[in-house]
């Protein structure tokens, strides 16, 4: 379990994961999808909203009406079917929604370009790196695909030295050479990165320090804390708040460690799951409170240049997203 500075431990029982919607009856008439301006009645994924809209629908259409580009949530074309909405949120059909193009880097989310590296305002929703495969559009290829269309010479591929969670916003940076990528990798190694976060997390969260040891498998198939001293790898996660809201605290997390799902399992098992968590938050037993995403975003980033020893400092501004949740949260 993750600790606070008092050394507190905590118990926290596995849940079982939710299964997935079970498949059609065979023989099921299709459904017709028709334009058209709808309201979320409640929150959850895009996909079950979608489908409430017409009933009788089967899941494989709905999302495939999804991934084809034709719905709309507040006016933005979204294609992930578990894209969490809130309710009342608009969501708008369109059949006849013209064939996407290519997805580009917009250039005002490149905060600094150079011979040796890139450092990047990722936004949500998007991927750092391809998770299998299949999955194309990445925040990885789109950096790669801008790099080639700037150069008049062949590019090497980016240097991965860290990542963001999909549903995280903030700044990354990836190498252009193998020294940068080693330089960079090796500052990460021994915990000299600056990296901060803002949160908006569920409850009254108070100030501290959590330590643990992170798995890979708590035991019910997700990652968490252990307290066998033999297992996983150190995590330190250092807390502050910054202004305590209704039914939720605005934090700032500040990592000594980089461990995957850090912040979020530290600040879940200490019943504090930050607003739009869908992975840690099966245990929490309080008024969960609506979230288009995960509200966790990544807004400091400081390192040593790997080629020029100059010492690097970037911050990114809270995103239009995560600001209007916390606006409704200081009515």
């Amino acid at each position: 379990m993750a600790r606070s500075a008092d050394r507190r431990k905590k118990p926290r029982p596995g849940a079982p994961a939710q299964r997935p919607p079970a498949p059609e009856p065979p023989g099921s008439p299709p459904v017709s999808f028709r334009d058209g301006t709808h309201a979320a009645a409640a929150a959850g994924p895009l996909d079950r909203t979608v489908r409430g809209f017409f009933p009788g629908a089967s899941w494989n259409a709905v999302r495939a009406l999804i991934e084809s580009g034709k719905v709309t949530v507040g006016g933005t074309v979204v294609r992930e079917s578990t894209h969490a909405v809130h309710a009342g949120a608009e969501i708008a059909v369109t059949m006849r929604a013209p064939r996407a193009r290519a997805p580009t880097l917009a250039p005002e989310l490149i905060a600094h370009q150079d011979a040796h590296l890139i450092v990047v305002h990722k936004p949500a929703g998007i991927s750092t790196v391809p998770y299998n495969d299949e999955e194309t559009g990445t925040l990885s290829e789109l950096v790669e695909a801008m790099l080639r269309r700037g150069s008049h010479g062949p590019q090497s591929p980016l240097g991965i030295v860290h990542r963001l969670d999909k549903d995280t916003s903030g700044l990354l940076v990836f190498a252009r050479t193998l020294a940068a990528t080693r330089g960079l990798k090796q500052q990460f190694r021994v915990h000299s990165v600056e990296r901060r976060y803002v949160a908006l997390a569920h409850g009254a969260v108070r100030s501290g320090t959590f330590e643990s040891r992170l798995v890979r498998d708590r035991g019910d198939g997700r990652r968490g804390s252990t307290e066998n001293p033999e297992l996983g790898r150190d995590a330190v996660t250092h807390v502050r708040v910054l202004e305590q809201l209704d039914g939720a605290t605005l934090i700032e997390c500040k990592l000594e460690t980089g461990r995957t799902h850090q912040i979020r399992i530290h600040l879940a098992e200490e019943g504090h799951p930050i607003l739009g968590e869908r992975v840690y938050s099966k245990d929490y037993r309080g008024r969960v409170i609506a979230a288009p995403r995960l509200m966790l975003h990544a807004f400091e980033l400081g390192f040593e240049h790997p080629a020029t020893g100059e010492h690097l400092h970037f911050e990114a501004p809270l995103p239009a997203d995560l600001r209007d949740v916390l606006v409704s949260l200081r009515r």
